[in-house]
């Protein structure tokens, strides 16, 4: 037995010990320098960095720094084009759907499809201020609606296409062909619309435009996906170096991966697409079925006000409701 006067002591001195041990263990590691050995085993562990590894790894930063400064550029401009442009310019659509004509000329055909329209409807029996109507509905969406038509089978052709105009650059530059060459060969070669676009890049580098400056161009001229991953790859190219095969050949897998996307998403909403046809169409074809097996019925539809309001809202709530379903079954990636 301890005597008691030693206990107080003893007290002590475990509190005290216990109150040490904890601030040790909280601020040694901070404050404690390293250990000779331990200076000498971090300076094993860690590895040597030679002067042409950290050259290696400053031109690589250098490099990233340059493609990201080349890709905010080409998006700054892009915003200014898109801001500047608003919509498509008239004369740019129709050379984007390979149409030859003029303004002047798609003026006269929007008259033409007017007057044109007008004498169809006075002929089916409408009345002149009806006939007007119709003809001015139809002056003004015949001529957009077959541009528009003209205008995205060219872009599809394109799309369809111009993969394999990136793989016969791939293949001339690994065979040791200069860029220039490549675009010729496509340019003599390739199916349209892609041969015109490339001959176009072949004139404008005849006249001493940069090659970037030509992609640039052909962007502008095509507005897709695919025209705008070109333009970037040879952007970034030029001002950055590397190998334009290599960058070339991965954008030509993304290119092919794109349109089997494209594909399976046309695939798997192609049922979608049909349902919606049908319901679209139904309402119509029971309507005409009711209006031939019993035609007095229907006449009240045509004769009375309430019947015409009454087609009208219907004709509103169809339509509106065509057009939901066209958004919900129209994917883009």
């Amino acid at each position: 037995m301890l005597p008691q006067s030693l206990l107080p002591v003893l007290v002590f001195i475990l509190a005290a010990t216990s109150i040490g041990g904890v601030l040790l263990t909280v601020f040694f590691p901070r404050a404690a320098k390293l250990s000779p050995y331990r200076r000498r085993f971090t300076a094993l562990a860690t590895p040597d960095v030679s002067p042409s590894d950290g050259r290696a790894a400053d031109d690589d930063h250098d490099r990233r720094r340059s493609v990201e400064k080349t890709l905010r550029e080409m998006e700054a401009k892009q915003k200014n084009k898109l801001k500047k442009a608003g919509k498509v310019a008239l004369p740019v659509r129709l050379a984007q759907a390979d149409l030859r004509w003029s303004v002047k000329t798609y003026y006269l055909v929007v008259v033409a499809c007017a007057l044109a329209t007008d004498v169809v409807a006075v002929s089916l029996g409408a009345g002149h201020p009806a006939a007007a109507g119709f003809a001015v509905t139809g002056g003004l969406m015949l001529p957009h609606l077959y541009v528009n038509a003209k205008r995205n089978r060219r872009l599809n052709r394109f799309t369809a296409e111009f993969p394999n105009a990136v793989d016969v650059v791939v293949r001339g530059l690994k065979a040791g062909l200069p860029v220039a060459d490549c675009l010729r060969v496509i340019a003599s070669e390739a199916q349209e619309p892609v041969r015109s676009e490339f001959l176009l890049i072949v004139q404008d580098q005849t006249l001493g435009i940069p090659l970037d400056e030509a992609v640039q161009r052909m962007r502008e001229r095509v507005p897709l996906p695919e025209a705008s991953f070109f333009a970037i790859v040879i952007a970034i190219q030029s001002r950055t170096g590397g190998s334009l095969s290599e960058a070339l050949g991965n954008l030509s897998k993304v290119l092919r991966d794109r349109k089997k996307m494209k594909a399976k998403i046309k695939a798997m909403s192609a049922e979608a697409k049909s349902s919606a046809g049908i319901i679209g169409f139904l309402p119509i074809f029971v309507a005409g079925a009711v209006y031939f097996t019993s035609p007095d019925y229907m006449s009240l539809l045509f004769s009375t006000a309430v019947g015409k309001v009454v087609l009208a809202g219907c004709g509103l709530w169809m339509a509106m409701g065509i057009l939901v379903m066209r958004k919900m079954i129209n994917f883009d990636f």
